[in-house]
């Protein structure tokens, strides 16, 4: 479509950085997926027998590694929670398990940014939970690495630190659904396209951030991200 049609300016194209280069992958949608290791499930206070199940977060809510997250507005109790992201090169409906991984691009590490108090209150009242998720700057990602050099990993430590202190560390080998089932499994619910990005979910040991607090993670084998949490904005 031609840009004369366009009644205001487009917002700009969400992208996360690829590692080694100067290219970017263009973001479509973020999916995350709930409840998916059982350490967490079980910190939640939830039932750990149910499936997981998944919301979205806005493209442009993505912050590059090295960046500034401000602290958001209503909450006093944000907490990380460190994730594989899976990007897609394509899509579909119906995807079979078995075929799933051919959608796949890349990896990287991303944090599902959660204004808890907002997103519990959400619960109990039974309403949405973009509250409490899908805010501005929720979504830090860190450089993704094409699957033509890391593989489709399945295993691999999965650790987020707090002002140096270790407080998430797990391993993708927890995961009650792996990738290529949560492909299958969201794409009999949504047709899924190139550019989407998927969280597949965290490992125990989530907490609540302040402003100044730095953020480091690493997942074995796919790549690192670093966020601060900065102050407001006004």
């Amino acid at each position: 479509m031609s840009a004369d049609r366009f009644v205001i300016p487009p917002p700009p194209q969400a992208a996360i950085a690829v590692a080694g280069s100067d290219q970017v992958f263009p973001v479509r949608r973020i999916w995350c997926v709930g409840r998916n290791y059982v350490e967490h499930i079980r910190e939640m206070g939830q039932d750990e027998r149910l499936p997981p199940f998944y919301f979205a977060k806005p493209a442009d809510a993505i912050v590059a590694d090295g960046g500034i997250v401000p602290y958001p507005s209503l909450t006093k109790d944000m907490h990380h929670e460190v994730e594989l992201v899976v990007a897609l090169k394509s899509g579909g409906r119906n995807i079979p398990v078995a075929r799933a991984l051919d959608c796949v691009w890349g990896y990287g590490v991303g944090i599902d940014l959660t204004r808890r108090d907002l997103q519990i209150a959400s619960r109990k009242l039974e309403r949405p939970w973009e509250i409490g998720k899908a805010f501005d700057h929720s979504a830090p990602c860190g450089a993704l690495k094409p699957a033509s050099q890391a593989g489709h990993p399945s295993k691999g430590r999965v650790v987020l630190k707090c002002n140096g202190t270790v407080r998430q560390d797990g391993d993708l080998e927890q995961m009650i659904w792996n990738v290529p089932e949560i492909i299958s499994n969201l794409s009999e619910m949504v047709a899924l396209e190139a550019g989407d990005i998927i969280m597949t979910g965290t490992p125990s040991g989530v907490a609540a951030v302040v402003a100044g607090d730095k953020l480091e993670c690493e997942i074995e084998g796919v790549g690192t991200l670093t966020v601060t949490i900065g102050q407001p904005l006004k």
